[in-house]
């Protein structure tokens, strides 16, 4: 059992190293000279770190704009989508109304349908709304996730309907069976969803690219691509941008792992 138990560990090891290692190196990278990542055979370490470009993506592209929006957006799409997939979700879980079932199996079903085919209709949609180059077209799709949907829905069944129906006897409101009951009580898949949304929104390329076209309005996502256009032999530079982009949410996501895990755990075993 020793020997297993080492045999493990050492490829638990193995498989952290090599996934960890291209961030490694990125980050290393981003601390480089210009021209010294392009050496043969590459650096793994910076002979003289530097920050030069890390002040070049602040001071001369702008790249704090960008970091400000992305997380406007993420902000945003994180609050909003909590504030209609969670009662999307408790309905289908504990309102009966008519075609309840019949729905979800809908939604469930669409879940295998990739998001880019319904791109384009979307697309001609918020263009005959007026929404194409705005924050409000590109927080649509993030309204009510059907996968969000269906976590809420699962964690929701383990609730007990006899403590709704003692709250309805006593006058209570279906409003306020969410706020006081329900809501305690999903605290753990709301820190997974929402974690889940934000990291989803803030790394988000392709419908950013296609709904907005005033460069001001980019996330960082899709400056750092347009960024690439003009310095694709720029390694160090490029690297820092990418540096800027996933370290912060990558912090988040740690900081919260515990939260996210127990959330979707709980929510895959209910119903």
């Amino acid at each position: 059992m020793k020997a297993r138990a080492i045999l493990l560990n050492a490829a638990a090891v193995v498989v952290a190293l090599v996934t960890l290692a291209p961030l490694m190196w990125m980050v290393a990278v981003s601390f480089m000279a210009p021209g010294e990542a392009a050496a043969f055979p590459p650096p793994l370490v910076p002979a003289h770190p530097t920050l030069d470009n890390y002040r070049t993506l602040f001071e001369t592209y702008g790249i704090g704009r960008y970091f400000a929006n992305s997380l406007l957006v993420s902000s945003l799409a994180t609050g909003l989508a909590l504030l209609f997939v969670v009662p999307a979700g408790y309905a289908f879980a504990k309102l009966r109304f008519r075609g309840r079932d019949r729905i979800f199996q809908l939604l469930v079903a669409a879940l295998v349908i990739p998001g880019q085919i319904g791109m384009l209709p979307l697309f001609l949609e918020l263009k005959a709304l007026g929404l194409v180059n705005s924050y409000a077209g590109v927080l649509v799709p993030w309204l009510a996730g059907i996968f969000g949907i269906f976590l809420v829905r699962q964690y929701c069944l383990a609730i007990p309907t006899e403590m709704l129906e003692a709250a309805r006897v006593d006058g209570a409101s279906e409003g306020a069976i969410l706020r006081r009951i329900v809501l305690p009580t999903l605290q753990p898949i709301l820190v997974a969803l929402a974690l889940f949304v934000f990291l989803g929104s803030w790394n988000d390329f392709m419908w950013p690219l296609i709904i907005l076209s005033d460069d001001r309005l980019y996330t960082l996502p899709v400056a750092l691509a347009a960024l690439s256009r003009e310095h694709v032999q720029d390694n160090e530079l490029m690297m820092a941008g990418s540096v800027v982009t996933t370290l912060p949410v990558l912090i988040l996501f740690l900081a919260l792992q515990r939260y996210y895990m127990r959330g979707l755990l709980a929510g895959s075993v209910k119903g």
